[in-house]
């Protein structure tokens, strides 16, 4: 049965401290939401627990009185999945933000869910070692949230998912049970590895309340080459011939309405003189002098053969770093024109045909909307952008867009694709999670959640009813 608001209150103030209980409004809206703009915020209470005994008093509490609970990390995300729209009691996991641990003989951290993914990274280059998984919100995105998401970014063609960096961590179930999984082991054949049922699990299996992440060498000399592309096809042709000469850590697009945003808004300079429809940019070690004459061969293969129209190639740190801006930035700039976002993949070799197709969907329906691409093209996972037209009232934006998805989803299932490369499902990829997961599929992740959280208590309402 449910308690009362003061009675559940005065019980969460027990577990962790009254001034780690918050009811007012400006940390209801802040705590209940991600960076989604669709679904309002309706949380009740917020909490900040210190302590993995602290989470696990909640979520048996939460099971004695029939309370939904909904995580908060970073809230970075962008499918909905943080988002408390009913009431719910929200854990912020913002005080378990510690690193406990590290071993550098194992390059192994332990670290508490809250610490955040630039936290991480700056502790690795201290200690001369890497940790690779990176994207445009790695300054404010949580661990706990990276790993419920199973998050990507910009450096998965070489060094994989978040998934591929835990090699060991606790969770607590939703019966409030305590599992240590896998324990830094490389090695461990001793059945289901249950570690991965809960890597982009969203919080409904469980919360993460520690982490042991692997690190990796320090990757040198990283250097930038941005080439100006006619056509995606070309962009392909491009990727191929880099490929096949050395080994990459990138291989990003965007598309020239995405750059001419970003340098109108952030003042940055063109990458090179002539435009292109796309732009690819890729990242390579300059390890010695004959890799960066390999890369000028095949940009000059490229050149010779048209697939590359103009390219620039980064000479220092500094250089580089602003040649990713104009990548990176794009989110943040085109943020003022409440996008509609599509995270969405199919195998690399369909990427040009896929993007035509949703280009020619969504401007059939729609001519008047603006559409900007971007994305990680050399694993097949592209960001669909559809800008508001001033206007439209955001309501009717979204309907309309919400209409077209159908059409898009169409469209990846046709390919084989995923409706949701690396933001996860949430509230948003909701309804659509049909057209990448069979019925079969679904009847067994429901019945997973049935087994690890049994009474429904655990971000109740995201991925699936």
């Amino acid at each position: 049965m449910n308690q009362s608001h003061v009675e559940l209150i005065a019980a969460l103030s027990g577990i962790v401290g009254e001034d780690k209980v918050k009811t007012d409004a400006e940390s209801l809206s802040t705590y209940g939401k991600d960076w989604t703009k669709v679904h309002e915020p309706r949380p009740s209470v917020i909490v900040f627990p210190a302590t993995i005994e602290q989470v696990q008093a909640l979520v048996k509490h939460a099971n004695a009185h029939g309370i939904a609970l909904v995580p908060s990390g970073g809230r970075t995300g962008l499918s909905g999945g943080a988002v408390a729209t009913n009431g719910e009691v929200v854990v912020a996991f913002d005080r378990m933000n510690k690193i406990l641990d590290f071993d550098p003989t194992d390059r192994q951290v332990v670290c508490q869910p809250g610490v955040v993914t630039e936290q991480l990274q700056n502790f690795a280059e201290e200690n001369g070692l890497f940790y690779p998984v990176d994207f445009a919100s790695s300054g404010s995105s949580q661990l706990g949230g990276n790993v419920a998401t199973n998050a990507g970014g910009i450096k998965v063609i070489k060094y994989g998912l978040t998934r591929d960096w835990v090699v060991g961590m606790k969770v607590v179930t939703g019966s409030g049970e305590l599992l240590d999984l896998n324990k830094g082991l490389i090695k461990n054949a001793t059945g289901y590895d249950l570690r991965h049922l809960f890597i982009g699990s969203e919080g409904t299996l469980g919360f993460v309340v520690e982490l042991t992440m692997k690190l990796a060498t320090l990757p040198k000399d990283p250097t930038v080459l941005v080439l100006a592309v006619d056509a995606m096809e070309s962009a392909m042709h491009v990727l191929q011939t880099f490929q096949a000469r050395l080994p990459l850590m990138a291989f990003e697009f965007f598309s020239e309405k995405a750059l001419a945003h970003v340098i109108a808004e952030k003042g940055l300079q063109r990458p090179c003189e002539t435009r292109g429809e796309f732009y690819a940019l890729i990242e390579f070690e300059n390890l010695n002098d004959e890799i960066v004459d390999e890369a000028m061969a095949a940009f000059e293969h490229c050149v010779e053969q048209g697939w590359a129209l103009d390219g620039t190639l980064s000479q220092n740190s500094s250089q580089a770093r602003d040649l990713w801006r104009l990548r990176e930035d794009i989110s943040e700039t085109i943020s003022r024109f409440t996008p509609y976002k599509n995270d969405i993949s199919v195998k690399v070799s369909h990427v040009p045909a896929f993007l035509r197709e949703v280009d020619e969907i969504v401007s059939r329906q729609h001519p008047d909307f603006e559409i900007i691409w971007f994305g990680h093209i050399g694993d097949g996972n592209v960001h669909l952008n559809i800008l508001k037209p001033d206007a439209l009232d955001k309501a009717t934006f979204f309907a309309q867009c919400f209409k077209v998805s159908h059409d898009i989803f169409d469209c990846v299932q046709r390919y084989g694709g995923s409706v949701s490369a690396e933001h996860g499902v949430g509230l948003l990829k909701k309804p659509y999670l049909s057209y990448s997961r069979s019925e079969a599929e679904i009847a067994y992740m429901k019945a997973l959640k049935k087994v690890f959280d049994p009474n429904g208590i655990m971000n109740p309402g995201k991925i699936f009813d």
